[in-house]
């Protein structure tokens, strides 16, 4: 038998105004072949297996053998202003996308002048 490779998946990284997305070559796979996890809340990682489909009542010779198979995994050290709870992802046609949210920064701090009212202490009151 020979011996399994490890597998690849191809992934891009985008940054947009409110996220980070994921996209990742998955052909041949089903949403329920891959997962996706969030690690030590700062890592995002995915993982499957891409299998040979083969029958085993036939006697198979590959005479060329190029599409890697047997297990993948990816992982992505996420940024700190990741929304973890927020994490989607959707698999389609082969593309796995997963979508981290980003956490909007605080609003930045805005000075505020106002008056505070000034007592009359009991010392003053006996002049």
């Amino acid at each position: 038998k020979e011996p399994k490779e490890m597998a690849t998946a191809s992934v891009d990284v985008k940054e947009l105004p409110a996220s980070y997305v994921f996209v990742a070559d998955v052909p041949g796979l089903k949403n329920t072949d891959i997962k996706v996890q969030i690690e030590n809340d700062s890592i995002l990682k995915i993982s499957g297996e891409r299998k040979r489909e083969d029958n085993p009542s036939y006697d198979i010779k590959y005479v060329r053998v190029e599409r890697a198979v047997g297990k993948f995994m990816r992982k992505f050290n996420l940024p700190a202003n990741a929304n973890l709870e927020a994490v989607a992802a959707s698999c389609q046609d082969g593309i796995l996308t997963v979508t981290v949210p980003k956490i909007p920064p605080p609003e930045p701090h805005q000075p505020k002048t106002f008056d505070i009212a000034v007592a009359s202490t009991a010392a003053d009151s006996k002049k």
